[in-house]
């Protein structure tokens, strides 16, 4: 089984991978305010830092390290999106990532993240620092706080960053544990490059943007063996957003 989903994810990854192997560059394209500020919200929600892990903490020996993809719809039909692909927009911003997560005394646990979509300019760096307010038992859930950075790099006419704080909660039964949380969203956005001097230069130059929005999620880990676990998780953020990750833990 445990090649079986392994190869499952590897070929989501090589799909994703395929699906947007191309550079995100504005050429002369110009975007109003409003459609930046749009185009800011669905990139912001696409790159934020994802859960993907249930609210129990790791513990002061725990580790986990893996692979994920995430799927972002985007309105591919959107002028902002047209500019940003050269007018051959995805459906889907898909993002291979490689996650790893350690666990810390007091339930607190910290991670990074790296993401490069081979292909293209795309590539983002994160972190994440999590806390457990209840550990979780037998008959009781978890229940975690988190805060998360993430970074776009590669684009060079795109300056987008985004910090995120949540809650979750879990309960565990045998190899499944479901998950689901809620928190906020803060996007910071400012056009640079081709994107910044073409719209100076039609005389409406682009005002940085800062956003806070909501974000939903939910998801499940299974774990079909010891030290290894599938984690699927749906997000709601503007746009829905598909993630899937495979990781080793102990």
């Amino acid at each position: 089984m445990k090649k079986i989903l392994l190869l499952a994810l590897s070929l989501t990854l090589v799909m994703g991978t395929q699906a947007m192997a191309k550079d995100i560059s504005f050429g002369n394209s110009t975007l109003v305010q409003g459609q930046f500020r749009d185009l800011s919200r669905e990139a912001g929600a696409a790159i934020s830092f994802k859960n993907t892990a249930p609210a129990a903490p790791l513990g002061i020996t725990g580790f986990d390290a893996g692979v994920e993809v995430s799927a972002a719809n985007i309105k591919s039909d959107s002028p902002y999106w047209k500019a940003a692909f050269g007018n051959d927009a995805p459906s889907y911003l898909f993002l291979p990532k490689l996650r790893a997560r350690k666990g810390l005394p007091f339930g607190i646990d910290v991670g990074a993240m790296y993401s490069y979509v081979p292909g293209s300019n795309v590539k983002l760096l994160g972190a994440e620092l999590s806390k457990a307010i209840l550990e979780g038992t037998m008959a009781t859930p978890a229940l975690g706080i988190r805060a998360t950075y993430t970074r776009l790099t590669g684009v060079n006419d795109l300056d987008l960053q985004t910090a995120g704080i949540d809650a979750s909660v879990s309960k565990g039964f045998l190899f499944l544990t479901p998950y689901a949380g809620a928190g906020y969203l803060w996007i910071n956005s400012k056009a640079k490059g081709n994107l910044s001097a073409s719209t100076s230069l039609a005389g409406a130059p682009l005002k940085t943007e800062t956003i806070y929005q909501p974000r939903v999620f939910a998801g499940l880990k299974v774990s079909p063996l010891p030290f290894f676990g599938i984690t699927a998780e749906v997000e709601y953020e503007v746009r829905p957003i598909y993630s899937l990750k495979a990781a080793v833990s102990f």
